[in-house]
């Protein structure tokens, strides 16, 4: 093994190494650690940790050199990190100024161009106008649920009752007008929400208001017709609610909670649905309602309810709810509400406009409410009265009236009601032949 070790010359590598695309600089390698190899071993520069360029003459171990100045082969090969000699430093550097300036320059004068142009462009334009679609962009069809109100809303009005001490809302409609005043049907609750001595403001869709008075009320069908001394108004269409059938579109029109002008929509989900308002006894209403889907709350009370050719064909009048709120006050809709068949309501505000007064269908007998068995409970038949004559007596449980079965005296009163003055009706009693009875009539008071 001799003194000095030998390391292969950069150009043995050159013959042996492949070609690289990229030439990169490298600096100044430092200087070679000398060990002892053997002259025989091959150099393996594959798992070296370093990298031997140039040709420059190894020193001997005891005088050890740096290296010479040296110029960068044409390929590198790296084994590992390098870094840019000083001179090559210098020369990036510079190239990467250069590079700075004229981007700094390109951009100026692209930004001036832009705005040049922008100038240009905005230098005889007044104003931006954005494009729209011409005409109609939202046609409606007559029998639409928009065409409908349209068309209804003006003959509805919302009806304000006020007294010294309380105040009631509700709606109405107008059946009827001449060149100098109108007559309006709404609820009897609405009209006495406020007691004796009220004042009954009516307001329009325009926002205008009139006084009204009182034609007559039915506390029976809780009905009531209203005057206004204002003449050539809208009147609405009244339909036939014996042609009305379940599944029917329907569309109610009032003043819920005091919002007036106030459109909801639903369906006719029950017919001949018996319902009580009212006070107990004989100041109780019994209608033999229309049930309905739409929205009704309070204040919808006396608006009309309307089928798909915008035609009345109840008056809202009822709700059901599920009782007191958390706040203590009246609960809103749950999608059941009741309207008074504009069949029965047109009778008696036909009666009520001609008479000031209205007559109600009656068998003549009293009933027994409290029965807790099926069917409605006779507990006393009038003298002189419809019943009178035949042998209906107490204690006789009617469980139907003209093959139409009832639950409960409530029932019977509905479907007796739901009759005008007489018409013959046939009541089925419980262990008992059929009774035929020819109804008299009863005056409201």
């Amino acid at each position: 093994m001799s003194d000095t070790p030998e390391f292969p010359s950069a150009d043995a590598m050159s013959t042996s190494q492949p070609e690289s695309p990229i030439a990169v600089p490298v600096s100044e390698p430092p200087a070679p650690v000398f060990a002892d190899v053997p002259q025989s071993a091959p150099t393996d520069l594959g798992s070296a940790d370093f990298l031997i360029v140039g040709s420059t003459p190894a020193p001997t171990p005891t005088q050890p050199e740096l290296p010479l100045p040296y110029e960068p082969p044409t390929w590198v090969y790296p084994v590992g990190p390098t870094s840019p000699s000083a001179s090559s430093s210098t020369k990036l550097g510079n190239a990467v100024r250069n590079g700075i300036i004229a981007g700094v320059i390109s951009g100026l004068l692209s930004g001036f161009g832009g705005y040049a142009i922008s100038t240009q462009m905005h230098s005889g334009q007044g104003s931006i106008s954005l494009p729209a679609v011409p005409g109609d962009t939202s046609p409606r069809a007559d029998n639409s649920i928009a065409g409908l109100a349209a068309k209804v809303l003006p003959t509805v009005v919302s009806i304000d009752v006020a007294s010294g001490t309380s105040e009631g809302t509700g709606s109405g409609f107008v059946i009827r007008t001449d060149a100098k005043q109108s007559f309006i049907l709404t609820n009897n609750h609405v009209a006495t929400g406020a007691g004796a001595g009220s004042t009954i403001t009516v307001q329009f869709q325009d926002q205008s208001t009139e006084i009204a008075t009182i034609v007559g009320r039915d506390t029976s069908y809780d009905l009531a017709v209203l005057k206004v001394n204002r003449g050539n108004l809208p009147v609405a269409v009244l339909g036939n609610s014996d042609d009305v059938v379940v599944g029917d579109a329907t569309i109610a029109i009032g003043s819920p909670l005091g919002l007036t002008g106030t459109v909801t929509s639903g369906i006719v989900s029950a017919l001949n649905r018996p319902v009580t308002a009212g006070e107990s006894g004989n100041s109780s209403s019994f209608i033999n309602a229309i049930q309905t889907d739409a929205a009704i709350n309070p204040g919808n009370s006396g608006g009309p309810l309307i089928n798909a050719a915008g035609q009345v064909i109840g008056i809202n009048s009822a709700i059901a709810t599920l009782g007191q709120n958390t706040m203590g006050s009246q609960s809103g809709s749950i999608g059941l509400g009741f309207s008074i068949p504009i069949n029965q309501a047109k009778r008696v505000a036909e009666e009520l406009m001609s008479t000031g007064h209205a007559t109600h269908a009656i068998i003549g007998v009293q009933l027994d409410m409290g029965y807790a068995g099926r069917g409605a409970m006779v507990q006393e038949v009038t003298p002189g009265g419809p019943a009178s004559t035949t042998d209906l007596k107490p204690g006789d449980v009617v469980t139907a009236i003209d093959g139409v079965k009832v639950a409960n005296g409530t029932e019977l009163v509905v479907r007796i009601r739901s009759h005008v003055p007489g018409d013959t009706v046939t009541l089925s009693r419980k262990g008992g032949s059929d009774v035929k009875i020819v109804l008299g009539s009863k005056a409201t008071q």
